[in-house]
């Protein structure tokens, strides 16, 4: 069993779906790095149960390469599973486990190169930073972005391993949240004149966003490799109502959209604050009690193409490919693109193996990241 692997499983056993503290996990990275002579810095999360980790390995100065991978996984909740999640099971070609290609495959690979990366004399550094909360805001990249800032002298770029199959990807959507919370009066069914139903001013919102989805839609860039080549719209989660008979009192519409790089932000969320206020004075027509608030998530974050991105160019140099590539999913890279730094997507397992039961990763994008850290390290040292 390769190191890769060995340190995979030890990964994969700690539950880490991002509900849950990684501090076993930061506790156990921090000892394998200490007895290999290897200091991580460490951050904890303002709620104190989880933590980003920053290594160093090489001499502290300008142009470095940091490698970037997430410690938190989802849920298995309500999925069924052949093997159980969190011990890694080897199945022929093909190792399963949760997180093993989302993406503790990444940060295992990484550790198990520590020690060939300390050999060989590196003359530029390479930096590991494993944030915390990808999966559930990019909590964690958005709190380590500013310290990579301040503690590290300037780097060429920043290579996140989310598994893109070791292509390289060099723009993906970003993604808005947004909450709209209704708030009506009750009443009998039979007298509905008496009440104003925070679902049927749910409705008109939703129908609205829908309208808007259509909108994108109509709208999309046929020459675009983004798949589908236009923003979109889910919503997610409506909850409101508690028996039939009852108008209801309250409901809240929860919503995601996956933004297109270039999209303007701002009239997204102009339009939908204007459908807001629209449906905020229709409740209040029939009752001034009545409240329609919006809570939304601006703060896209996604990545961007970069002019001859350093970042991009170093992917292509260690994996050998020349392909475009775009991806719909968000990545801490919007994160540390936006914080000033070059990024490019690219490592092991394929995204449609992630948030599945049984998600696996193969042998072999194991052994294809390994080369591509093996031409790191040669480049650093060179």
């Amino acid at each position: 069993m390769s190191q890769s692997i060995e340190i995979l499983s030890k990964l994969v056993g700690f539950d880490t779906v991002s509900r849950n503290s990684n501090l076993d996990l930061v506790d156990w990275v921090v000892a394998y790095l200490g007895n290999l002579g290897v200091e991580c810095q460490t951050f904890k999360s303002p709620c104190g149960t989880k933590a980003n980790m920053l290594v160093t390995i090489g001499p502290n100065v300008p142009g470095g390469v940091i490698l970037s991978g997430h410690t938190d996984v989802v849920p298995v909740d309500d999925q069924v599973w052949a093997t159980d999640p969190f011990e890694l099971t080897q199945k022929g070609s093909r190792l399963y486990g949760r997180g093993s290609c989302d993406m503790k495959g990444f940060d295992a690979i990484c550790l198990a190169k520590v020690p060939e990366m300390l050999k060989a004399n590196l003359k530029k550094p390479i930096h590991l930073a494993f944030t915390y909360d990808e999966e559930v805001g990019l909590y964690g990249a958005i709190e380590l972005s500013p310290r990579l800032r301040d503690l590290l002298p300037e780097v060429k770029g920043i290579l996140v391993g989310e598994p893109t199959e070791m292509k390289v990807v060099e723009q993906h959507k970003g993604i808005m949240a947004v909450t709209a919370t209704f708030d009506g009066i009750e009443a009998h069914s039979s007298m509905p004149y008496l009440g104003v139903s925070a679902t049927v001013a749910a409705n008109k919102f939703m129908n609205l966003l829908v309208e808007m989805d259509e909108a994108f839609a109509a709208g999309k860039d046929n020459n675009s490799l983004f798949l589908p080549p236009h923003s979109t719209i889910n919503i997610g989660i409506v909850s409101g109502g508690t028996v039939t008979n009852i108008i209801p009192n309250k409901c809240v519409v929860d919503v995601c959209i996956r933004v297109m790089p270039e999209e303007d932000v701002g009239a997204i969320e102009a339009k939908i604050t204007s459908g807001i206020d629209s449906i905020r004075t229709w409740m209040q027509q029939q009752n001034s009690d009545c409240k329609a608030t919006l809570k939304i998530d601006s703060d896209t974050y996604g990545l961007r193409k970069e002019s001859e991105g350093e970042a991009a160019t170093l992917c292509r140099r260690y994996s050998g490919d020349n392909s475009e590539n775009v991806v719909s999913y968000g990545t801490d890279g919007g994160v540390f693109q936006a914080a000033g730094f070059s990024v490019a997507i690219c490592g092991p397992g394929s995204i449609d193996q992630a948030h599945k039961p049984d998600e696996f990763i193969e042998i072999s994008q194991i052994e294809a990241c390994e080369k591509f850290i093996d031409l790191l390290i040669a480049d650093q040292a060179g």
